[in-house]
């Protein structure tokens, strides 16, 4: 591993990082944005790109690159990573390729996953197969850490400084920059002149997105069930194309009641409606997508900027640094100290206490207009499983979406930003919605069985593959749904009832709560057991595939455990049995599409 020589005036012109992000939320995007502060600090100019804007070609040519990883479903790859997923897997490429890279990993995960930071993990072994060399230890985040992705992320960072500085260190003279220091802002905001009539202020959306009208929004379940789950639908004007297991992108907006009441905690609502426009300031940090090159601070914390999300710690390190008050200051210095790191998760991240709800709290805090993108989060789009065929409704798509609220030690409810959003949409609303390519694929024939497990709204792609087979004319369906009551919950019985009755799909439910007191709940891994014969037959003599969507806590596992028994029905020893539905991941034909 090269030391260089930072006396030189070449090395100094070179300390130069590449950081390459593969994100699906914009997760990794934020992580690959501190790593890039960090490296400032150390006198590096960085480069952040998402890794599909990256001339792949060129890779061979980098010296020092930082790779953030997100993880997708059930372990696979952001979508933006695949070709250089692909181009890396190639068996033609030299195992002394990237003799001259020296590399670090950061993968974003979360550990209620099987696969946990699974494209980190081999992302990291195929680099190193290849012949570059891995600087630090991977990192990895867990969104169910107590202290979130930060918990992994601020110590990794500090490893991969110390790192960096021994592969280049800096001359004597330059010491390395204060971390206590406030970063500089990395936009200037500034008034935008042009008469009245002039100056378009409307939102921009991707290119990719389709406008859309909201036709339908119907509560599922029963009026007085604690859980409140939408069908939803969208009508097109033009023809949408998509497959089952597609995602759609939907992107929220704030209700403006709560914008303004945040533009007045912040002393900025007399200026919310003021044009401004951007001049960047620093290259190595990103902005929202899609930001408009004019609009008002109303506009962004209506579309682009989050106030509801529940902070990073950084944060709370820029209202230490904005407040003038001695014992707010005081308080945010404990909350950032090592010995206060347990009083910050029981005020914020325990309760999910949220940044509007802070800012109310430490009212001395100004924060200047130019640190608005690097104090508050980007606004995320939210992805959603499709919950219909094209082929079945042509130019409308469906979704089949739990509206988040939930409670904490907090007096007022916790809410999903985007699905209370979803909710209060009546019909003849406009929104954009973007179509990405899902992790499901269908049998090439229609002959061949599928088995679909989806219990609560993990049903929702499972719905779109049962409509795309019986508009194909496939007889061989079986469908294993699971809820709480069979009068609160059962989403969309009466489809699947008809479906049986018409198209002879195998419909199975298992209502866990509708059993007599003190009985063993029945889930759908159960009734996978109890039809363990007829399972086998569709696996070993058919060739069946199996979709499993829905929560990833112990259901997805229990299914597979199922499957395992119904293959020792078939003759197979336990361990044979589990590597038989390995194989069948392997395979293709065990699909996973799993969410905590």
């Amino acid at each position: 591993m090269p030391t260089y020589d930072s006396t030189s005036s070449h090395h100094e012109q070179d300390r130069r990082l590449l950081i390459l992000y593969a994100t699906e939320t914009g997760n990794a995007q934020d992580v690959a944005d501190r790593v890039a502060r960090a490296a400032r600090n150390l006198q590096f100019r960085s480069q952040v790109m998402s890794v599909d804007c990256y001339s792949l070609e060129n890779l061979v040519l980098e010296e020092l690159v930082v790779f953030v990883v997100s993880t997708t479903g059930s372990g696979v790859e952001p979508r933006s990573m695949t070709p250089l997923w692909n181009m890396l897997l190639s068996s033609r490429l030299p195992t002394d390729l990237f003799e001259d890279l020296s590399f670090a990993v950061f993968g974003l995960g979360d550990t209620s996953y099987e696969k946990f930071c699974w494209p980190a993990k081999l992302l990291s072994k195929r680099l190193k197969s290849l012949g570059a060399t891995e600087i630090c230890e991977r990192g990895e985040g867990d969104e169910q850490h107590p202290m979130g992705i930060d918990g992994a992320l601020e110590p990794w960072i500090d490893t991969l400084s110390d790192a960096i500085l021994g592969l280049y260190p800096l001359a004597e003279s330059t010491p390395v920059a204060s971390t206590s220091k406030t970063p500089l802002p990395r936009v200037t905001l500034k008034p935008r002149e042009g008469e009245e009539g002039e100056i378009n202020l409307a939102p921009s959306y991707p290119p990719s997105s389709v406008s859309a009208n909201l036709i339908k929004n119907d509560r599922i379940t029963a009026k007085d069930w604690s859980q409140d789950v939408r069908h939803i639908e969208f009508q097109f004007e033009q023809d949408v194309k998509y497959l089952p297991g597609d995602i759609a992108v939907i992107r929220p907006l704030a209700n403006q009641d709560e914008v303004q009441d945040f533009l007045e905690s912040v002393g900025w609502d007399e200026v919310a409606d003021e044009p401004l426009s951007i001049i960047e300031k620093l290259e190595d940090q990103s902005l929202p997508a899609s930001l408009p090159n004019t609009f008002t601070l109303r506009i962004l914390f209506t579309h682009y900027l989050d106030f509801n999300a529940v902070p990073r710690r950084t944060f709370f390190q820029y209202l230490r640094d904005f407040t003038p008050d001695d014992l707010e200051k005081e308080r945010l210095e404990e909350f950032l100290s090592k010995e206060g790191a347990d009083e910050l998760y029981d005020y914020c991240y325990r309760v999910k206490r949220t940044i509007r709800e802070i800012m109310t709290e430490f009212r001395h805090v100004s924060i200047p207009r130019d640190y608005v993108f690097d104090v508050f989060p980007f606004m995320r789009p939210r992805q959603f499983s499709i919950a219909s065929s094209a082929k079945e409704h042509p130019r409308q798509v469906h979704l089949c979406i739990a509206i988040v609220k939930y409670r904490t030690k907090l007096k007022i409810p916790r809410k999903g930003v985007c699905t209370s959003y979803l909710s209060t949409l009546k019909p003849g609303a406009k929104l954009n919605i973007e179509i990405q390519k899902g992790l499901i694929t269908l049998p090439p024939s229609i002959n061949t069985p599928i088995i679909c497990v989806g219990p609560g709204t993990g049903i929702a792609p499972m719905r779109a593959i049962v409509e795309e087979r019986l508009k194909l004319g496939s007889q061989s369906n079986t469908l294993y749904f699971g809820c709480r009551s069979a009068m609160k919950d059962e989403h969309y019985a009466q489809e699947w009832r008809t479906y049986a009755e018409e198209h002879g799909l195998v419909y199975r439910v298992a209502h866990s709560r509708d059993g007599p007191e003190g009985v063993k709940r029945t889930y759908v891994q159960d009734l996978i057991e109890e039809d363990s014969f007829r399972v086998w037959k569709l696996l070993e003599d058919e060739k069946a595939w199996v979709y499993i969507s829905g929560s990833s806590n112990k259901m997805p596992a229990g299914v597979k455990a199922a499957l395992a028994k119904a293959a020792e029905q078939g003759g197979y020893s336990e361990e044979d049995a589990k590597k038989y539905v390995e194989g069948m991941v392997r395979d293709g034909r065990l699909i996973e599409e799993c969410w905590s």
